[in-house]
């Protein structure tokens, strides 16, 4: 339910930023058939993202057996993929990300009218879109669908809210300290999404332990109960973890922290020179 909350509150949030952006910029133009065009075009993005979710599905539906096993495990690791693409895109573009909504507008509006407007609002709200559907599928691979869908109606509404609060330049609303909180929890659960798709390669035979268990702590915390499962469920937790899923997931770490600790090292340079 947690990681279902996290993922669709920063998603939903990202997507009814871009709305408010484009809806701001277009209303102080005075372009009321602009306006008509980006409530059609967010429709669209909506229908979109809700035909991948749909197309998801009938695969799934299609598939058996060890085909299905490779389909899902497909699915864990391209979500765990673009949430570390997202929080990567949104480190480097967030701050310019208004300046290149309205560019990109503006430019599709000149040459393509109100289709220009359309097509940017609608490409805009089904990246959101898409990607959403995928890391919920990711994440019904390994949890209760019931929970899930709690878990996303509760952060959907929460982003509701969260973009209100920014709209109405509430003091109290760090938006910009939020967003860099939420990346580091994704990129958390992007490492479990991860573990979980290792497990399913070991599961087939296709992926060796190496070591099995490299240790035990489920005296300590239990994975299968309680908190411990919170964490297994969230962070990727094993009190019994295999070597080889341990040496992923030291490597994913290892691969997500260094451009952190580069631009930090050369933003200190920088500082000093």
């Amino acid at each position: 339910m947690l990681n279902a909350f996290f993922v669709v509150w920063r998603e939903s949030l990202e997507a009814l930023l871009v709305i408010g952006i484009l809806y701001a910029w277009l209303k102080a133009d005075g372009d009321l058939r602009g306006l008509r065009a980006l409530f059609v075009g967010v429709a669209a993005g909506v229908v979109l993202a809700l035909a991948l979710g749909w197309g998801i599905l009938h695969a799934q539906s299609e598939l058996t057996g060890n085909a299905l096993e490779v389909f899902q495990i497909a699915a864990m690791s391209l979500a765990a993929l673009l949430i570390v693409q997202m929080v990567f895109w949104m480190r480097k573009h967030g701050r310019r990300m208004r300046a290149n909504l309205e560019t990109r507008l503006a430019e599709a509006r000149k040459t393509q009218g109100q289709w220009g407007v359309i097509i940017v609002a609608a490409l805009a709200v089904a990246r959101e879109g898409a990607e959403t559907v995928i890391f919920l599928y990711g994440l019904a691979l390994g949890g209760e669908v019931s929970a899930l869908v709690s878990g996303a109606l509760g952060g959907f509404a929460v982003a509701i809210f969260t973009a209100w609060a920014a709209a109405k330049s509430l003091a109290w609303l760090p938006i910009g300290h939020l967003l860099r909180i939420s990346s580091f929890l994704l990129l958390v659960l992007a490492s479990s999404m991860l573990v979980a798709a290792s497990d399913h390669l070991i599961g087939m035979d296709w992926l060796p332990t190496l070591l099995d268990p490299v240790w035990d702590t489920s005296a300590l915390l239990d994975d299968n109960a309680g908190f411990g499962r919170l964490c297994a469920d969230f962070a990727g937790y094993r009190a019994r973890p295999a070597l080889s899923v341990l040496l992923i997931w030291l490597a994913y770490w290892g691969l997500v922290l260094l451009p952190f600790v580069v631009f930090g090292r050369q933003k200190r340079e920088l500082q000093t020179a």
